[in-house]
């Protein structure tokens, strides 16, 4: 099946806009990262329209606002359930979480049918996102409730992304996501301008507002966040912060890049199935620190990892 090719290909790249993310969350402070990559994001895809097309009606403008809104929601719970912890438990909740939501939606009510070979496709690739999903090297942390709430929210607010994408028209083109960019550029610049406000209120540079300070984490604006890659801001960060800058960017490019992916996926194929693999995303995340960071793999995630393509070659064949 071609979208499971194409939604496990978007899954790698949106590993790999977290990976910039991240490297960019370590010099900007995260909710910066999600505006700009947000902002960048939308500026290519009003490059692309003449390309891919794009047609307008109010539905499909409304059907992607609301994915917008559920990408930021997914974001806020995110960074309170991870401050919260553990990371190696809640990080694989929240991409299980968002697999299965729309799993369940599509096989019920989308009403899609899959073989035997589908179903173990789609357990495979369950198994294979808590492998990918998990950090190694934390201890055994009982997580708290809260947090445990929080990280399944998280998962069902990207899990509510996905569902109402799908809701979209399939000859739309690209309103669903510029709305979606739209609307999330709207939200966390917002927060951004407020954080400035509050900065020179309180006599301090408006460049200070922006600058990482303690733990970060970079997000994309559809929710998924660098978790491997959450650590303390070095010193000297002001210093790095046009890198930065440049870091969300591409951040943004390569997110949109996915999010058109995802699109034409779900345009192609069953619901579930792209829910399944999209939630893979982790592994973009984790080869490209392996290959640039010389970061070590755990032996778990190399074992999810094939999972991962096993998965994907299942479910094609679906």
């Amino acid at each position: 099946m071609v979208s499971a090719a194409i939604a496990l290909l978007g899954a790698f790249i949106y590993g790999a806009a977290d990976f910039f993310g991240g490297l960019a969350a370590r010099r900007l402070r995260s909710i910066v990262v999600t505006a700009t990559a947000a902002l960048s994001g939308l500026v290519v895809l009003f490059i692309l329209i003449p390309l891919l097309g794009a047609r307008w009606n109010i539905e499909d403008v409304a059907w992607g606002a609301l994915s917008g809104v559920f990408g930021v929601t997914a974001i806020a719970l995110l960074y309170a359930c991870l401050a919260i912890g553990p990371m190696s438990i809640l990080s694989p909740v929240t991409a299980v979480t968002s697999a299965i939501a729309p799993m369940i939606w599509g096989l019920t009510i989308g009403g899609e049918s899959l073989t035997v070979t589908g179903y173990l496709g789609l357990g495979v690739a369950l198994i294979a996102v808590v492998l990918v999903g998990f950090i190694p090297g934390q201890g055994a942390v009982r997580p708290s409730a809260r947090g445990l709430v929080m990280a399944i929210g998280s998962g069902l607010a990207i899990g509510a992304f996905l569902i109402t994408l799908d809701q979209a028209s399939d000859d739309s083109g690209l309103v669903p996501m510029i709305a979606n960019r739209a609307t999330n550029a709207t939200i966390t610049m917002v927060i951004v301008v407020a954080m400035i406000i509050a900065a020179t209120r309180r006599g301090a540079s408006a460049t200070s507002a922006l600058r990482a300070r303690g733990i970060e984490l970079g997000a994309t604006p559809t929710g998924h966040a660098d978790l491997e890659h959450a650590r303390t801001s070095p010193a000297g960060t002001a210093r790095s912060t046009p890198a930065g800058w440049g870091l969300a960017f591409v951040c943004g490019v390569l997110d949109v890049t996915a999010n058109v992916l995802l699109l034409a996926a779900l345009r192609l194929g069953d619901l579930s199935i792209v829910a399944a693999l999209t939630a893979l995303y982790p592994a973009g995340t984790i080869l490209l620190a392996a290959v640039v960071l010389r970061e070590r793999v755990a032996a778990v995630q190399w074992l999810g990892l094939a999972l991962a393509l096993g998965a994907g070659v299942l479910l094609a064949l679906a």
